[in-house]
């Protein structure tokens, strides 16, 4: 467990030791039974503890979880220092052993893990755990948290325990012994962590009844989860592979954001003086871990180990469980390396995971091969030596000389857990038209139509004056009505909401007509389109370079220049108003011409209203000749990490093959939030722009064109 270093109570670096009890105690939750008018700090309910594990993903014990009544728990967690506490549903997505059903008596058979899903997204801290087995020695201190009811109140608490030994053997019912300390009811399914590397390295299971101490369960046991029984289409069919995934991404993100002033996990272990595996800093090790899983994970765990065969040969201690996944293969090399050796096989491992034999690949898989191997390259540079990092070099020309392995259309599909619909054929469409009153900025007038193939549009109903907040149950009747007359069976038609451009970011996709109704973006595809483009502001930069005006046909014939190729050779997404989780400011108009034509914007914190007004962005993208992008609802708090949006969005934009699909892919994400599927969690807020140059409103030239 120590690595190395002289195990002891966390008192060395005093800074670094207290930042990472803080860094513990806000990934910690508390986790209660499931049921509507609970009070948050009703110890009737409470079950016991738990922490996050990735984003929207809780790892706690199973007999906490199966002691509430079915699947379903609720999570307490706090978003911050003094930020007070919040409560969202969760499932249990597994358990381990599982006893669903089956009464709780005695001791919950070990490795007594559970894994619950979030029920939708929410902001939170991760912890950061270990990608091997730690070795436990006699007299070792850990670290642990939890919450217990102490005077009647529920109480966050931490503490320290000692190693003493094990119990059980090399099996899954292994168990920790810790000694120590008295563990107070409620703290099962906390997290204990190594205090000399900075990482969690086992889950609470279990105390005394009396005396001190208890037991804890290594986090290793999550690689026994069930592996899929079916061929793996996408990351998100197997639990493990999903979580420790977006787990390192997480830690890979929340290392690059900027926009933060609170420390990560990997500043923590350098405090700590922590050194991963002897071979690389804390900050390479987070990098290492992000990019690998960017990638698509092995294929089986017999290939994993036939890889790291290949790299220390057939004498390889194989830790217990088997590695799974690549952050398990670089924590087995950490065992099996010499001191002298440490770093090139860390390099050689990760240009082996870069060229392996894989499962899917997503429309992000060569980009992200690209990215590792641009870790690797950086990180050998001056270290090895000049004939290995040639090495090296050549090992990469070989692997860009194979036959490119774009995804299919399964794959793509898989890959962003949605389903493409076939060519979308002419349908009927219902056409919503918002007009904001200048004189009553809160108050709209509003049309609500149906357009057919042929380009025709049939008004239904109109209102005046309807303020905003009551628009949906004022509009709820007249496109009830306009549904009926356009949904087929199986195909509820398209809703085009023509917004101005003062009122684009409005969440008529999030609107719902009754109680427990599901939001009407999760039901039909909802794309915005601009209802004042006649009437936009220019911008400074919108001129010519002679620096005239740009004439209205030009930017038409842009328009459609860009419609036309996007729909026909596929597109590219662009994420334009952030770096790296720093909000930048969108380009100016005419440096957004200068795109290549298959270029989608996509917009990261639209709605974060610390920087530049959300209006100005959009008129800029309009006036730049776009008529399709993206952008989500900004609803995170200010460190919030956003990496998962941008690789998601340019994953989801490139498999869509032609942009016609994309109405369709971004309704089947909302339908996915609405279904509580983790894998469509960055898609919250998402909005879609997609407003055909073609198919002028009514009101600004001809009746709708037909296609």
């Amino acid at each position: 467990m120590t690595d190395g270093h002289a195990p002891g109570a966390p008192g060395g670096p005093g800074n670094g030791h207290r930042a990472l009890r803080d860094l513990v105690m806000a990934a910690t939750v508390r986790i209660h039974r499931a049921g509507p008018g609970y009070a948050l700090d009703e110890p009737g309910t409470f079950l016991g503890s738990g922490f996050f594990i990735a984003p929207n993903w809780v790892l706690t014990c199973a007999h906490v979880v199966r002691s509430g009544e079915g699947n379903e728990v609720t999570v307490v967690y706090e978003t911050g220092p003094g930020r007070g506490t919040s409560a969202v549903a969760g499932e249990v997505a597994t358990a381990l052993p599982d006893r669903v059903g089956l009464p709780v008596r005695g001791t919950w058979p070990s490795p007594d893990l559970a894994l619950v899903r979030l029920r939708e997204p929410v902001d939170h801290d991760c912890a950061y755990v270990t990608e091997r087995p730690a070795a436990y020695y006699e007299e070792a201190v850990v670290l642990y948290s939890g919450w217990s009811v102490v005077g009647g109140e529920l109480r966050r608490l931490s503490g320290t325990c000692t190693v003493q030994g094990t119990l059980g053997g090399w099996s899954d019912d292994e168990q920790i012994r810790l000694g120590g300390d008295v563990l107070p009811p409620g703290v099962s399914g906390g997290p204990v962590v190594d205090p000399v590397r900075g990482e969690v390295v086992g889950v609470l299971k279990s105390r005394t009844d009396r005396g001190l101490g208890g037991t804890c369960t290594g986090v290793e046991q999550l690689r026994s989860l069930p592996v899929p029984a079916e061929e793996m289409r996408a990351e998100h069919d197997d639990s493990y592979h999903a979580v420790f995934h977006a787990h390192d991404r997480y830690h890979r993100d929340r290392q690059r954001h900027p926009d933060t002033d609170r420390s990560t996990w990997a500043d923590v272990q350098n405090q700590l003086g922590a050194r991963p595996g002897r071979a690389l800093s804390p900050e390479e090790r987070t990098q290492l871990l992000g990019r690998l899983a960017d990638l698509p994970p092995p294929v089986s765990t017999r290939a994993l180990l036939g890889l790291l065969e290949s790299l220390v040969g057939d004498q390889t201690a194989i830790p217990h469980p088997a590695p799974r996944g690549w952050r398990d293969g670089l924590g087995a090399l950490y065992e099996n390396s010499r001191q002298d050796a440490a770093l090139d096989l860390v390099l050689d491992y990760a240009m082996r995971a870069m060229s392996a034999e894989r499962p899917f690949v997503t429309p992000g898989t060569q980009a992200a091969e690209r990215a590792l191997w641009e870790w690797v390259r950086q990180t050998a540079e001056g270290r090895p030596g000049p004939a290995y990092r040639r090495r090296l070099g050549q090992q990469w020309i070989e692997r860009l000389q194979l036959a490119p392995r774009g995804p299919s259309a399964a794959e793509a599909e898989a890959a962003h857990g949605t389903a493409h619909s076939a060519d979308r054929a002419p349908r009927l469409f219902v056409l919503l038209e918002l007009e904001q009153l200048g004189w009553e900025p809160g108050r709209c007038d509003w049309h609500v139509s149906v357009g057919r193939p042929t380009g025709e549009v049939m008004r239904l109903r109109d209102g005046e004056r309807t303020p905003l907040e009551e628009l949906p149950a004022a509009l709820a009747p007249a496109l009830a009505e306009a549904f009926r007359q356009c949904d087929e069976p199986g195909r509820p038609a398209d809703l085009q909401v023509a917004l101005p451009h003062l009122l684009l970011g409005l969440d008529v996709d999030a609107w719902q007509f009754g109680p427990g109704e599901p939001p009407l973006g999760a039901h039909r595809p909802v794309v915005v389109r601009c209802a004042d483009r006649e009437q936009l502001p220019e911008p400074a930069d919108a001129v010519a370079p002679a620096g005239k005006q740009l004439p209205a046909d030009e930017e038409q014939h842009e328009r459609e220049a860009r419609w036309r190729w996007i729909h026909a050779h596929g597109a590219q997404a662009e994420v334009l108003d952030c770096e790296d989780g720093l909000r930048v400011p969108v380009p100016a108009a005419e440096s957004l011409r200068g795109l290549p034509h298959k270029t989608v914007p996509v917009l990261c914190r639209y709605g974060d209203h610390r920087f530049e007004d959300d209006p100005v962005a959009l008129v800029r993208i309009v006036h730049g000749g776009y008529g399709v992008a993206l952008w989500r609802r900004w609803r995170g708090q200010p460190d919030a990490v956003c990496g998962e949006f941008h690789r998601r969005a340019g994953d989801t934009v490139a498999g869509a093959g032609r942009a016609d699909r994309l109405p369709e892919l971004v309704h089947a994400l909302r339908a996915g939030l609405r279904a509580g599927r983790p894998e469509t969690y960055w898609a919250d807020g998402i909005a879609l722009f997609y407003d055909d140059p073609r198919r002028p409103l009514p009101g600004t030239g001809d009746l709708l064109e037909a296609p």
